[in-house]
């Protein structure tokens, strides 16, 4: 099972919207007869690409048994359902970490597979197979993305000077590092004021990757300029969430390729809960939030944070400047977002935090 996790750690940048599952066929003396990961979402899952590989060495895998990272899937997609495969491949045994989240699946590929007499066991890895794929559980259990709120400051807290100037408070390593978890997301955040101060591109750039993140822009009244660098990055969708109507902005920027989406809150800016529920729907697992203090702030305040990833640069940058954050002023303590720490690492001369609000990873009834 730990070497068919490895390989659902090589889907990571490649299977979204799918999870990202491994699978590792074996023999009754242990030989490994196959193995393979989800591709491309539209290509084969890890139960064939491990078949494949089997068929390809000319290696019999009847009464074999197959270690896999997930449920075997059981329904028609742009596929065909897994547990069926590994019926028709005469695989007699199936290990499988966890059950499938997804209403689609949910219990009914370990179903077929026992009702076609094959012996099925669940558990081993689950916890690991769920880390691996927090956001696609999250779309599935609560119809919202994993939101992984990323930000870089100073020892102080503090993510931009006054004036605005934060590039770079944090080492060449850390940016880079930031961009592999852009890479392992569906899509990629921001709201209209980075857009308008930085002409950013938020693509991915410097990690190996067969696709580029989708990208959100909260842009209340449709200040996005069509000529935006953005727009340049190829083979990613672009999605514009506004409050107010314009249909002069809005035409001009579907021109562009955008998808123009109205979504007022009751405060006069666009509804955040409602966004997620739309990039749900629009299959979006993990989603990177990189924002200025103020959208941080609303995300934050809204209780729509689940993961921070934080680079923390050694260096003191005095007051005046923006904090990662703006919301708030809180009367108490308890009032705070209460975090627990999943790991601390160094990057470079920097440190990266990777820290998560509590409670919100509890997906352990599916274990």
């Amino acid at each position: 099972m730990n070497q068919a996790l490895e390989l659902a750690a090589q889907a990571l940048f490649l299977s979204n919207p799918n999870p990202r599952v491994g699978c590792v066929i074996t023999a009754a003396d242990a030989r490994v007869l196959g193995c393979g990961f989800t591709q491309q979402a539209g290509g084969p899952h890890a139960e064939v690409m491990a078949l494949r590989d089997a068929a390809a060495q000319g290696r019999e895998v009847r009464g074999a048994t197959a270690w896999v990272t997930l449920e075997p899937c059981a329904h028609q997609g742009r596929t065909g359902p897994c547990c069926d495969a590994l019926i028709a491949a005469g695989v007699a045994r199936v290990v499988a970490s966890i059950a499938d989240p997804n209403p689609l699946v949910a219990g009914q590929g370990f179903a077929r597979l026992r009702a076609a007499g094959v012996q099925v066991e669940v558990g081993p890895g689950a916890a690991a197979s769920r880390e691996l794929n927090i956001g696609f559980f999250s779309r599935m259990m609560r119809a919202t993305p994993w939101v992984r709120m990323k930000a870089a400051t100073s020892l102080d807290g503090v993510a931009a000077l006054a004036n605005g100037a934060s590039q770079w408070i944090t080492s060449p390593e850390a940016r880079a590092d930031g961009h592999t978890w852009r890479a392992r997301a569906c899509a990629v955040l921001t709201g209209v004021g980075t857009v308008l101060a930085d002409d950013p591109l938020l693509n991915v750039r410097g990690v190996a990757t067969m696709r580029q993140p989708h990208l959100v822009i909260v842009d209340s009244r449709l200040r996005t300029l069509p000529g935006a660098r953005l727009f340049d990055v190829p083979d990613r969708q672009v999605w514009i969430y506004a409050a107010r109507e314009d249909a002069a902005a809005a035409g001009a920027l579907r021109a562009r390729g955008a998808t123009v989406s109205l979504l007022p809150g009751a405060d006069g800016r666009v509804d955040l809960h409602a966004l997620l529920r739309d990039l749900a729907a629009r299959s979006v697992n993990e989603l990177h939030l990189e924002a200025g203090p103020r959208l941080g702030g609303a995300f934050v305040q809204a209780g729509l944070v689940d993961e921070l990833l934080l680079y923390l640069a050694p260096m003191l940058l005095g007051s005046g400047g923006q904090q990662l954050a703006d919301w708030g002023p809180l009367q108490a303590l308890s009032q705070g977002l209460g975090l627990e720490w999943q790991s601390v690492q160094r990057v470079g001369p920097d440190l990266r935090l990777l820290t998560r609000a509590k409670g919100r990873a509890d997906f352990s009834d599916l274990e």
